[in-house]
């Protein structure tokens, strides 16, 4: 028997083929894409060749449609489990982003499904059915797979409490410990579809970043035997290697990809050999019948982010992003402008998520405002001292080094997974870098209204509820410093001051500087 594990992760909801960007637009993926991969693949579906399909997670949230089904439109919510039954998806898992819209509207959106979720890392002390199942195991002409769903441990550190209510997310080492043996007992080949990532380089298990638990899937195969097969999500990254001898895949993001292990076994149903495949959907054909699912909500949609705003006067494109993270950008002070107003604070920080940031047009509608502030964020407002924001800025000084007397992106920020939203631009206090010196002694200037901030001085500074948690490596940030939180999204925030402010003027600002 050949057994075919194909998967798909990080989708987003770009179900469509389009960025969203400007109206029917193409782009060269989206799960319609992978749907036709899929179909393909599934075609040959027997006691001999035996296809299973996993969605590995992070399937409801990350574009403009996801946001309007979300806050505009909730009762197309079934929808995601119809597009999942349509590829013929047997097995989901969660990712992070599953729960950013709370645990009713996640309920909606799996509440089509014809497959079992599997959550065996998170208990849910209130007993709901979603989170019940931490393993499933499928059979086929006496041939039993057990398939064990994880997600990231990190969703209790980024998530907000409301969205997680009796959720609680165990270490997914320990908690594969706990369910590998049994399963290897129950079942002739164990599969772990796992919402994160690997944290080491696949062939010399050096770190590949800060082994701070957000990604363990080189652990589970370093600590855990008795593992067939590993899909991994939560990165973004094309991957299709082995790992001591096991297959891993991971298919990038957007339905850019369609992951696919394949596993031969023989009539003693054990496993003579496997593969490790990666298959890009870019030149696939939408698939007419997704299509059709998609359509009727994705017109209304369309016409939403058409919904005009306000208008820019002067330039508040994004032209060029590393230019804009080393100078501070019209853009990042704008979207400043809107936190302090809405918190009464005066000091904020925030990010260019991506390198896919537009700006805002002049004449600024929804769909600017969704493409350039990509998440469902909320903001929080934190006390601390000026200790820990000159530790907060350090961070951001570590996104930059020097080559050859130039300023380039450090690697840790692209490799294995690109971060450029881990960097913050900060407006109300003035700062500098001096590239030129060491990584963590680089803030060379801290002052606030003019006078130099203090190690012990208290500071309220808005960040969104990712960066207050202490998102991205960020320890001098956490919940415990949260004075209050905002309920409305940054989305509906930046709608609402346009309706106060209807002609912003860009404003370049002059808070920041940098050395080198």
């Amino acid at each position: 028997m050949q057994i075919k594990l194909i998967s798909t992760s990080d989708v987003h909801g770009y179900l469509a083929p389009t960025d969203y960007s400007q109206r029917d637009h193409v782009a060269p993926f989206g799960l319609s894409r992978a749907a036709t991969i899929i179909q393909q693949l599934t075609q040959t579906d027997n006691d001999a060749v035996w296809p299973i399909v996993v969605d590995n997670g992070d399937f409801v949230q990350g574009s403009p449609l996801t946001y309007f089904i979300a806050r505009q439109h909730q009762e197309a919510a079934p929808l995601y489990s119809r597009l999942a039954n349509r590829n013929q998806v047997q097995v989901g898992v969660f990712g992070n982003h599953e729960f950013n819209y709370g645990l009713d509207f996640l309920d909606l959106c799996e509440s089509a499904r014809h497959y079992p979720m599997l959550a065996a890392n998170i208990e849910d002390t209130h007993h709901r059915t979603l989170f019940a199942k931490p393993y499933t195991i499928l059979e086929r002409a006496g041939v039993k797979v057990a398939i064990l769903g994880l997600t990231t441990q990190f969703v209790g550190r980024w998530e907000l409490p409301a969205h997680l209510d009796g959720l609680k997310f165990h270490d997914v080492v320990e908690t594969a410990k706990h369910y590998v043996p049994k399963l290897r007992e129950l079942a002739d080949v164990v599969v772990v579809a796992y919402h994160g990532g690997l944290e080491r380089d696949p062939q010399t298990n050096q770190p590949t970043e800060r082994l701070n638990g957000e990604n363990r899937g080189s652990a589970l195969l370093n600590e855990v035997p008795g593992i067939d097969a590993l899909i991994t999500g939560h990165q973004h990254r094309r991957l299709a290697v082995k790992v001591n001898g096991v297959p891993v895949t991971q298919p990038g993001m957007k339905g850019s990809n369609v992951g696919l292990i394949t596993l031969n076994l023989n009539d003693q149903r054990q496993i003579i050999a496997s593969q490790a495949d990666t298959i890009s959907t870019a030149d696939a054909i939408p698939d007419a019948a997704t299509m059709a699912l998609i359509k009727p909500v994705n017109h209304q949609m369309e016409d939403w982010l058409d919904t005009p705003l306000g208008t820019i006067n002067g330039d508040m494109l994004v032209h060029d992003h590393l230019q804009a993270r080393l100078h501070n950008h019209p853009y990042l002070n704008f979207i400043n402008q809107v936190e302090m107003a809405a918190t009464g604070t005066d000091i904020a920080a925030t990010a260019l998520f991506n390198d896919d940031v537009p700006g805002l047009k002049p004449n600024v509608t929804l769909r600017e405002v969704m493409n350039s502030y990509v998440y469902p964020n909320k903001l929080a407002v934190e006390t601390i001292t000026g200790k820990d924001l000159r530790h907060a800025l350090e961070r951001c000084a570590g996104y930059f080094l020097l080559k050859d007397g130039h300023v380039i992106v450090n690697p840790e920020f692209l490799h294995p997974k690109l971060r450029h939203y881990i960097y913050d631009v900060y407006s109300g206090v003035d700062y500098t870098f001096d590239l030129t010196r060491p990584l963590g002694q680089r803030v060379v200037q801290l002052d606030y209204h003019g006078q130099a901030i203090q190690p012990d001085q208290p500071l309220t500074v808005t960040l969104n509820h990712y960066r207050a948690g202490g998102g991205g490596n960020y320890p001098m940030y956490n919940t415990t410093k949260i004075d209050r939180q905002l309920s409305t999204d940054m989305t509906v925030l930046i709608a609402d001051y346009f309706a106060k402010h209807p002609v912003v003027t860009a404003t370049q600002p002059t808070n920041f500087k940098v050395i080198y």
